[in-house]
């Protein structure tokens, strides 16, 4: 039982622009709580190539698996759409890697199709069209209901297709470092439960 029982390795998979400082998800990178941790890494953070993006994801789960028994995603904003993309190709190409994989917090997924987002919604336009197959792994997706890149219902098409939980954040905008979470509590105990069960699940694939 002892590999089995191990902390899931938390990989964090920041959007458009990474995370900073006083990001959740940075903030969570620091908590003893949650580690061990690790971030995908990008060549580029503020020009994102929907093909680029899934193989520097796919690199990235690559390596958390071959030190961690079990991994659990943390995707904020263009990263949700990210894992979507790679996890249907890993399905049918390296159903190995969802093995390990199990489970994804996914917090703000965008619309790149929405046609009054702000500006940078141009930047994430070879995101389209979303991937809309279910997901073969357990995962949470929590939307704003004031989100400047997509409406909550949006967040209810995308979480029923996907075969996601979907939690509700209330007034929270994108759900980032200007929405002022702080460490964003409500946030982590998500990240907990999902890090519980799968620890207690068996790899289904």
């Amino acid at each position: 039982m002892g590999v089995e029982m191990r902390r899931p390795l938390m990989l964090v998979s920041p959007g458009l622009g990474n995370s900073g400082p006083t990001h959740w998800q940075s903030l969570w990178e620091a908590d003893p709580a949650v580690q061990p941790a690790a971030r995908v890494a990008r060549r580029d953070w503020d020009r994102p190539d929907r093909d680029e993006w899934r193989c520097e994801l796919d690199a990235a789960v690559r390596g958390a698996a071959a030190a961690s028994s079990a991994i659990v995603l943390v995707g904020h904003s263009l990263a949700c759409l990210n894992f979507a993309d790679w996890a249907g190709r890993a399905a049918a190409e390296s159903p190995e890697l969802l093995r390990v994989v199990r489970g994804a917090l996914l917090v703000a997924p965008p619309n790149p199709d929405r046609p009054d987002a702000p500006e940078r919604r141009s930047l994430i336009g070879s995101f389209a069209p979303v991937p809309s197959a279910r997901l073969p792994t357990p995962t949470v997706v929590v939307a704003s209901r004031t989100d400047p890149y997509a409406d909550f219902a949006f967040a209810e098409r995308l979480a029923r297709s996907w075969g996601s939980r979907l939690v509700d954040a209330g007034d929270a905008g994108h759900v980032n470092a200007a929405s002022g979470l702080g460490a964003w509590e409500a946030g982590r105990r998500l990240l907990l439960e999902l890090m519980r069960d799968a620890v207690e699940a068996r790899p289904s694939l």
